[in-house]
């Protein structure tokens, strides 16, 4: 384009001079005529030329912006696809890891209930054997011991003595 103008005005300049009113000459010849109407033409052809030229160079430029805007169409689309699939990934890792939770929570659950299984057991074996390991330690006290005869001896006197035997009732022993 910018080519095009600078030869337009180097022509002009080189047919400035040769036109009369540029030249000093006040009267139009034959010739003069037929070179202006050449002239007239050449420029026709040439500005016709232009035209076409700048025609073409627009279609041209129309034709790559369309090419330009149809690959930024499938850039797009593959992003999106891209897109979809990243979604399709998080959304597959979210999945995953849900389920690792609630794997884990079972996990807890599960270790708690033992645990605590385990506890209730170590307690009731416990207060079991005590109980049943003071009773034996009483029973063998009273079968072997002389406890037994010296509780024997003190109802015996208890049957002779009222004081005496309000203290034992008392004491759960008569």
């Amino acid at each position: 384009m910018r080519r095009a103008f600078i030869n337009c005005i180097l022509i002009l300049l080189f047919l400035l001079p040769e036109i009369p009113c540029f030249s000093g000459q006040t009267s139009f010849t034959q010739e003069d005529r037929e070179r202006l109407v050449r002239l007239e033409a050449t420029l026709k052809v040439f500005m016709e030329q232009v035209d076409k030229r700048f025609i073409e160079l627009r279609e041209d430029m129309n034709k790559r912006f369309e090419q330009v805007d149809k690959r930024f169409e499938q850039v797009d689309k593959r992003f999106e696809e891209m897109r979809e699939d990243m979604n399709k990934r998080f959304e597959q890792v979210d999945k995953r890891f849900e389920e690792m939770m609630t794997f884990l929570w079972m996990l807890v659950g599960i270790f708690t209930t033992l645990t605590a299984v385990v506890i209730g057991f170590a307690y009731w074996d416990r207060r079991t054997i005590i109980r049943k390991a003071r009773d034996e330690a009483i029973e063998t006290i009273e079968r072997e011991g002389r406890l037994k005869e010296f509780i024997k001896a003190l109802r015996a006197y208890a049957s002779e003595d009222e004081k005496f035997a309000t203290v034992l009732r008392s004491f759960g022993l008569l």
